[in-house]
């Protein structure tokens, strides 16, 4: 889980969200603006991506305001500001200015390190929000899920979950979630057998296997069998979006063995082989419509549509035609 720096204040007027887990990160975020929002229900909140933050829009953004409003400044992968932007964010650091609360979200690694070390140099809170990589760290991601909802589960339980989801944390979490709200008192090996031992693989990964083959009508029939066993719509769409990005991840990496790249991208050897097979049919620019369609699904199912198994069967019919763009070049 996300570790933070002795001085905990999510109103402190800088903080870096440290590192590549990305559920962890978009946590560290909403923390900030829950923070804010809790202190003024009006705080503006900007949540802008590199592209975005030009030189000069961080100084206009934080100009004083007639109504000193309180806001959030959110730059999303600060590692790739350009060098005029970055300029502008430093001078900013030795000012900051009051009721404005910058977050800035930077992966950790080499690149923009500078930034890194400027933030950290003026004293900005840190969350360290580090890829979990370890099992352990997974199972201990998930006893920390249990006990932050107020519940109890067995060690069991909380491994037979790693064991059935992997990897992913938005799906641990989403699981976790739905455990808890549909089951009363201590959750154990057996209800956890009872959703999801199993089901994860043979359903949601199904769902995206088939979507980013192009295979539209298997998919369309795997999804509502899912749907209908009860998985949830979330796991499903993170499924799809893990689908897509190793598609992207793998067509953009450079040739090699499957060893080579595994080590590259963070996958397991067997996946590098079924991802090439895969992505015989994708472009860039197929790529990059499914994740759009995936980025709507997921809100879709979050709560931002009526109806999330609309959301969902347009996202697989959407990813199906972008496997198969190439062909249709």
């Amino acid at each position: 889980m996300a570790r933070k720096t002795a001085e905990d204040d999510p109103l402190a007027p800088v903080t870096l969200a440290v590192g590549q887990e990305d559920l962890l990160l978009d946590r560290a975020v909403q923390e900030v603006v829950a923070a804010a929002r809790a202190a003024d229900a009006d705080t503006d909140v900007r949540d802008l991506t590199p592209d975005q933050l030009q030189p000069g829009t961080l100084a206009e953004l934080t100009s004083p305001s007639l109504f000193a409003e309180r806001k959030v400044v959110v730059v999303r992968n600060a590692q790739d500001l350009s060098a005029d932007t970055v300029k502008d964010v430093k001078a900013y650091l030795s000012a900051p200015a009051e009721e404005i609360t910058l977050v800035l979200v930077h992966a950790g690694a080499a690149k923009g390190k500078a930034l890194l070390d400027a933030a950290r140099k003026v004293g900005a809170r840190e969350v360290a929000c580090p890829k979990m990589t370890k099992p352990a760290d997974r199972l201990a991601f998930v006893r920390g899920e249990f006990r932050a909802a107020g519940r109890s589960a067995t060690p069991e339980a909380c491994q037979a979950l790693v064991d059935a989801l992997g990897s992913d944390l938005r799906e641990l979490a989403s699981a976790v979630s739905q455990l808890v709200a549909d089951v009363e008192g201590t959750i154990d090996e057996a209800v956890v057998g009872r959703y999801y031992t199993g089901r994860a693989e043979a359903s949601s990964f199904t769902v995206a296997d088939r979507a980013v083959e192009g295979r539209a009508a298997e998919a369309l029939e795997a999804l509502r069998w899912s749907l209908a066993t009860g998985v949830a719509p979330v796991m499903i769409t993170s499924a799809l979006a893990q689908g897509v990005r190793a598609i992207g991840k793998l067509s953009s990496a450079r040739g090699g063995r499957p060893a080579d790249l595994a080590r590259e991208l963070g996958m397991p050897p067997w996946k590098i082989d079924r991802v090439r097979q895969q992505m015989r049919g994708w472009t860039p620019d197929g790529v990059a419509v499914a994740l759009r369609a995936v980025a709507e699904a997921d809100a879709g199912v979050k709560g931002g549509g009526d109806d999330p198994e609309y959301a969902l069967e347009k996202a697989v019919v959407v990813i199906a035609r972008a496997a198969r763009s190439r062909g249709r070049a």
